[in-house]
């Protein structure tokens, strides 16, 4: 049975937590055409996330600006994805049409609706969703990416305080399906701003527009070695291979992360298959890892810290949800094709630490 707020700090505590803004999310294609998507997320407190089944037709209910329940729908589809604070919404999450996405944090530019204030077809009930909503309205209703878009004008996102939090929590969404088309959906000034997106890849803010025009401070990268310099006789060679990614930034900071992702993404030779690719985005995956205590709000801070608490993957057409967490980094799967679909309630499962590193097993003589 899904807690709704149990076993958790109190909302102060939270609220004192740093800001979180270090998601990064991509989308790789395989040789054979199928498309695999993937994502970490970070925050600066346990989001205490479980893997979660949404089955289809299951009765899910928007939150209104009263905290209360307002208009409710039945899902279509089925989802797997995972959680926040027990709740029975997807943060990320992949339904069994191959539709993914997920949830990313956008502080300072995310402006939702105002249900007081926007026009009637806006604000009515019927139509808003809180912005914890939005991803599970999506993946439970639509099969495609332009299905999605083709919906986006008969809802809104409207302000409205996460109980746990104790704030309007800031997000823009990202949304693949399986035949490659990319979206972003970003709440801008109390509306949905709606950009496809050529290259799969989202972080945080800035807006995704500033982001792609920040690409073209770094154009001159390339996965090919640079070629040695000749300055008056002498020969200067570059120090060791990945010469032609020179200059990706490193730090963590949104708009660098966009860079580098797009970089390592567009850098890795395509795979054959979704399996292989797979286990490419895990390795793309891990250049985004945040280890505890590398981020931290102040120089005296000793326990609050933003880190990877987990790393998903996506099979869009194999319809298989995979990961891993900070402290199991084993890669654990959900297979839409094999799991039950149907059922009134939504399953979750905790994601369960690894105590130790198994032993290498060798065959016995």
């Amino acid at each position: 049975m899904l807690g709704w707020l149990a076993a958790l700090p109190s909302a102060l505590a939270l609220a004192l937590a740093p800001p979180a803004g270090a998601c990064t999310s991509f989308l790789l294609k395989a040789a054979d055409g199928s498309r695999v998507y993937g994502r970490t997320l970070e925050f600066g407190f346990p989001l205490e996330s479980e893997a979660i089944v949404i089955p289809r037709h299951y009765a899910a209910r928007a939150t209104g600006p009263d905290g209360k329940p307002t208009w409710s729908w039945k899902s279509r589809y089925a989802i797997a994805g995972l959680n926040a604070f027990g709740l029975p919404v997807v943060v990320d999450g992949l339904n069994e049409k191959g539709l993914a996405g997920g949830i990313l944090y956008f502080p300072g530019f995310a402006g939702y609706a105002d249900p007081e204030t926007a026009d009637p077809k806006m604000a009515d009930p019927r139509h808003a969703l809180a912005p914890w909503d939005f991803l599970t309205w999506a993946l439970g209703n639509f099969a495609s990416v332009a299905e999605l878009r083709a919906a986006l004008d008969t809802i809104s996102i409207v302000d409205v305080v996460q109980p746990t939090l104790g704030v309007v929590p800031p997000f823009h969404y990202t949304l693949h399906d399986a035949s490659g088309a990319s979206l972003v959906v970003e709440p801008i000034g109390g509306r949905l701003e709606v950009r496809d997106n050529p290259l799969g890849v989202l972080t945080n803010a800035p807006t995704f527009d500033w982001h792609l025009t920040n690409l073209r401070n770094y154009v001159k990268l390339s996965p090919v070695e640079a070629p040695a310099l000749k300055i008056g006789g002498e020969t200067f060679a570059p120090l060791g291979a990945g010469s032609g990614l020179l200059g990706v930034p490193g730090d963590t900071t949104p708009p660098s992360r966009f860079v580098r992702a797009v970089a390592l993404t567009l850098a890795a030779a395509p795979q054959k298959d979704a399996a292989e690719t797979v286990r490419l985005a895990e390795h793309i995956l891990n250049n985004f890892d945040i280890p505890l205590g590398q981020a931290r709000p102040s120089p005296k801070e000793t326990s609050r810290f933003e880190y990877t608490q987990w790393t998903s993957i996506a099979d869009l057409s194999g319809r298989v949800y995979y990961v891993k967490s900070y402290d199991n980094q084993t890669l654990r799967s959900i297979d839409l094709g094999k799991v039950e679909l149907e059922g009134r309630s939504v399953r979750a499962a905790p994601l369960r630490p690894s105590s130790r590193a198994a032993p290498v097993e060798f065959p016995k003589h």
